[in-house]
């Protein structure tokens, strides 16, 4: 029992990372938002959620794990439902920033408590091959589920769900999951609020750029204020006592150019989820359930591709496999980059996704493995956290960066179409347009195509990136693996 409540939190907090990306096309327009700015959406819980892990960890460890998990999910209960209520565009960013930080409170003390729950052993094992489990499949399923939801129900139930789940896990949390002895310590508050802040600052800068263009004022003052609150951040936790990231774990390259890897395969991953749905709904006219359906494949994939590394990753090592999935997600993202208004589902998108997609599995186990090797048992769950923390905050900064170039190449096709447009527009068509400020129909349709073609592009240059760190950075070699298998505090 103690386990179906540790894994159904799990699967809540990861699950509600994408069950909205099926309904933003509902959600746009409800709430008014525009596409540039419909990102934030699924940004301002990420961002959160990942800037926050650490300290949310660290806040089981000190205030006694079982409190700290009810607490998590009872503020990721209370922003769901205020996040169902939103009537305007702020109301919803805010409940989604605010669920996203009982996310980081509850999701890491749920680890924690496996752990602690069940003794060393099979048990253990068996637990934390669910909570895995849980972990790997919930952003998948959070898109089929979200498209059911949206389907039948409305988009805000995405969001109410939440609230009977987290209110049963609370409910019953008390009668079987063990209160954990409280820990001495201190809390490195300056380092993940500046952190946080830095890294959200950062992230506006980018969005404003895509709305406004590179020369915005407040763009660039953003881009100035990331600056100084990231030095600031680095200053900070080089002197904490506590810090929530201990700096020495960059020291070995190994384990850098993992991270920076892992940052740039899920800024990727972020656009494909949110790009490909927009593309699917917004231009092959998907329903929100059969646009879920969609992405089941991508699933498949990835669980092919990870079943393939655990058995290669002995006779090839980490490395080869790091450089092949991420030229993988490289192929996948330029043979995206040819899409337009009338590619199809299945020679437009099904190809791309299904090579990244195996990509993205041959990197899942060769990157925990990486990243934990060489550290010592005091900073295993900390290396293991910061791959969770570098996976949303590349995304949220990639997804970021890419609509920034989403939003450069939408307008240059919309200046193209707008001759044709007002010459053929239909008098309602011109009034939505005056409204809403974006093309509708089928130069809607162009514009959506052409600027996320930009975008993959762009991806290209980043899981390039990749590519190149695992080429060149990284040395772990095939005899360390053995060693890699034998490290605790990883979820395989």
């Amino acid at each position: 029992m103690a386990l179906a409540l540790i894994a159904a939190c799990q699967l809540m907090v990861v699950l509600d990372a994408t069950v909205v990306n099926i309904a933003l096309p509902e959600i746009q327009t409800a709430l008014g938002f525009s596409t540039t700015a419909l990102t934030a959406v699924v940004g301002a819980y990420t961002l959160t959620f990942g800037g926050l892990l650490l300290l949310g960890g660290r806040a089981g460890d000190l205030l006694g794990r079982r409190r700290v998990f009810v607490f998590g999910i009872l503020l990721f209960v209370v922003m769901s439902l205020l996040g169902g209520l939103a009537q305007e565009p702020w109301q919803l960013l805010v409940a989604r920033a605010l669920q996203g930080v009982g996310g980081a409170i509850a999701s890491p003390t749920a680890l924690a408590l496996v752990t602690t729950t069940f003794p060393e052993g099979p048990e253990r094992n068996r637990a934390l091959g669910v909570f895995a489990a849980v972990s790997a499949g919930g952003g998948a399923l959070g898109l089929l589920v979200g498209g059911l939801i949206t389907e039948w129900l409305d988009w805000r139930w995405v969001l109410f769900v939440n609230v009977p789940i987290g209110l049963v896990i609370v409910a019953f949390a008390k009668l079987y999951i063990n209160e954990s002895a409280r820990q001495p310590g201190r809390f490195d508050l300056a380092g993940a609020l500046t952190s946080t802040l830095g890294v959200s600052t950062l992230v506006y800068g980018f969005v404003l750029a895509a709305a406004e263009g590179w020369g915005d004022r407040r763009a660039l003052l953003c881009f100035a204020g990331a600056a100084v609150l990231l030095t600031a951040f680095l200053a900070v936790e080089r002197f904490a006592r506590a810090p929530v990231t201990p700096l020495r774990l960059f020291r070995d390259r190994d384990r850098a150019g993992t991270y920076i890897v892992m940052m740039s395969l899920s800024a990727v991953l972020f656009g494909v989820f949110f790009y490909i749905v927009l593309f699917v709904q917004d231009v092959l006219g998907y329903s929100a359930v059969k646009a879920g359906v969609a992405f089941l494949p991508v699933t498949v994939a990835i669980a092919a591709g990870a079943g393939l590394a655990q058995r290669l990753l002995p006779p090839a090592g980490p490395k080869s496999l790091m450089v092949t999935g991420s030229l993988l997600a490289a192929g996948a993202m330029a043979w995206l980059a040819l899409i337009d208004s009338t590619s199809g589902y299945l020679d437009g998108v099904l190809g791309p996704m299904l090579v990244f997609g195996v990509g993205m599995g041959l990197n899942v186990v060769t990157l925990t493995l990486t990243a934990v090797s060489g550290v010592t048992r005091l900073d295993t769950g900390a290396a293991s956290a910061l791959l969770n923390v570098t996976q949303q905050l590349g995304g949220v900064i990639g997804l970021a960066l890419l609509t920034t170039v989403y939003g450069s190449a939408g307008r240059a096709e919309a200046e193209r179409q707008m001759p044709d447009f007002l010459a053929h527009a239909s008098a309602d068509m011109k009034a939505a347009f005056e409204s809403t400020g974006e093309l509708p129909g089928s130069w809607g349709g162009e514009v959506l195509a052409a600027g996320m073609a930009g975008s993959f592009a762009a991806a290209v240059v980043i899981a390039g990136a990749g590519a190149l760190t695992a080429l060149f950075v990284v040395r772990v070699r095939r005899s360390d693996v053995e060693e890699l298998k034998s490290v605790g505090g990883t979820p395989f």
